[in-house]
Parts: structure tokens; sequence; C-alpha cells
């Protein structure tokens, strides 16, 4: 007995409708909108780029926005700098978010929280060789004890409010590509490299090299895509290609509420797998002409 050649061209367009029906049935979360109008939307990190950038967002949406920073100055003029482009009048707190009782006395007075983006962050470039351990230090207790005692304070009330007004809540941690944060809800971000100044004079040089194959982004753009998957709940927020690649790449066991996306995620993992060697092979040329620049200039 043998099998036409017809039954196979058939098979083509059959099984990936099947995965995607299977996909349909099994993802979760189900997709859901988070509404950004007249609810309260709290920032950390408010008064300068990404943060200064969305907080200008939401507003311009009609959303109530609080912003927390540490430079009550900054604060200021990121409020009035946000008055001057909507019209809205944002409400400002100052504190470190490495000191629990500080951030959780902010919250309590900002009073209950619909959206909250983490979006502090501090990154000090160096050699981990040549770094003092009180800077390693510093990250982590911004970047990582920050974030805990955002939600952690944030949290309860944010529930009660869920629960009152039938509306979804949403917390939000920016990272980059190079690091992944885990939450509590519903969102991880990938939105490419905002450089400061800053940071790119103490910055390693072979660091600049690969970091500058990425290429960078504006704060405006990020805040728009980061804002558009907040809105639409997204658990993972590419905001430019390599972005996408990391997140289909890395996605494994992240909860997936769109089941078009679930079936990109299963049929572009291999083919993703590819791309990032090939962005690997391009490091790790550009590390190996570094190094033989190096060893040049030493002899």
């Amino acid at each position: 007995m043998t099998t036409s050649p017809s039954y196979f061209l058939l098979l083509i367009p059959i099984l990936p409708l099947c995965l995607l029906f299977l996909l349909f049935l099994i993802v979760r979360p189900r997709p859901s909108r988070i509404p950004i109008k007249d609810r309260h939307v709290f920032i950390t990190g408010g008064s300068s780029g990404i943060g200064l950038a969305l907080a200008r967002q939401v507003a311009a949406e009609g959303a109530r926005v609080s912003i927390l920073a540490r430079s009550r100055k900054r604060l200021e003029e990121a409020r009035e700098a946000i008055r001057l482009a909507t019209g809205v009048e944002v409400t400002i707190f100052s504190a470190d978010v490495r000191d629990a009782e500080e951030v959780a006395r902010a919250i309590e007075e900002a009073g209950p929280i619909d959206v909250l983006v983490c979006n502090q962050g501090v990154f000090v470039p160096q050699e981990l060789e040549k770094q003092e351990l009180e800077e390693v230090k510093f990250m982590v207790d911004v970047n990582l004890m920050g974030t805990f005692h955002l939600i952690k304070a944030a949290l309860p009330a944010m529930k009660r409010r869920t629960r009152e007004t039938g509306l979804p809540a949403s917390i939000t941690l920016m990272s980059s590509q190079a690091g992944q944060d885990y939450h509590v809800h519903l969102i991880n971000l990938f939105c490419g490299f905002v450089f400061l100044s800053a940071e790119q004079k103490r910055r390693p040089e072979l660091t600049k090299i690969i970091a500058g194959s990425s290429g960078g982004m504006k704060a405006d753009d990020v805040a728009k895509v980061s804002l558009n998957g907040i809105k639409y709940g997204r658990f993972i927020i590419p905001c430019n290609f390599e972005g996408t690649m990391i997140a289909i790449a890395t996605a494994g066991l992240s909860p997936q509420s769109s089941f078009m996306t679930a079936f990109i995620e299963v049929v572009g993992a291999s083919f993703m797998r590819l791309v990032g060697l090939f962005f690997q092979w391009n490091w790790f040329s550009s590390i190996e002409k570094w190094q033989a620049k190096s060893s040049h200039k030493l002899k």
C-alpha cells in the first residue's frame, strides 16, 4: 500500500492548525486588559529617563500618577515637566528604595495602587576583579531588595483594591537585555540599553564594544512599548529584535496569555537559538579583536 504525496501535503497546514488549537486550550493565564485611565499608576525612578517618559505617557492617558525617586529637586523638575507636557499634576515621593520603612511610608501616603512600575535601577560598570564589593551590594540593594520592598509594601492594598473594583492590577519590573527580573504578577521587560553618560565614562572598553553592537533606544520609545505591553497584560515585553530573541529563547516555564505568541515561541525557539549563536559569534569576534589589540599595546 502506497501513500499519496498529496496526503503529506495536506498535513502541512493541518499540523500548525492543530498546534494553534492546542495552545488556545492550554495557555494560561487568560488574556486580560489593564485599564490605565482614572487609575493610580506608581512609578519608581520616575524623575528621569524611562520612568519620567512613562509617567508622562500614562498622565497623558488620564491616569493618576505618583513618582518616587531619591532626589527631591529632580522630582520637582520632573513634576513640572509632566505638568507642562500634559497639564496633569503628579504626586512626588522622595525615598530611598533600599530603606523598607521609607518605601512603606511613601506607598501608604500615596494610597492604593493599581499599576506599580518598579523602574528604579543602578549599574556601576566595572570588571568584577576591579569592582569593590560595596558597589556590588549597592546594585543588589537598589535593584533587587528595593523591588522586594516596593512589592511587599504595595501588594496587600493592591489585592484589596482589585477585589473591590473587579479590575486587574499590574506589577511591572523593568530590566535590560543583560538580566531578567522575576516578579509577582505580570511582566518582565527586555527593553534594550538606555545609556547614561556617567556610566559611559567608567564602562570598560570591551563592554562598550559589545553593548554598542546592540544599539540603544530612546527612553520615550521604551516607555511607549512598555506601556502598550502593560495594558495588554503581557508577561514579557521585548522592545527590539534582540529583546524578542531573548524572550523567545528563554520563555521556558514563563506564563503566556497569547496562544499566537506561544505558537511563535514553540516554533521559533530552535531558530532563535541559532540566531543567538550568531550573536555570540559576533561578540566573541569582538572580544578576540580587543584582546589582540590589547596584547599588541602591551608589547
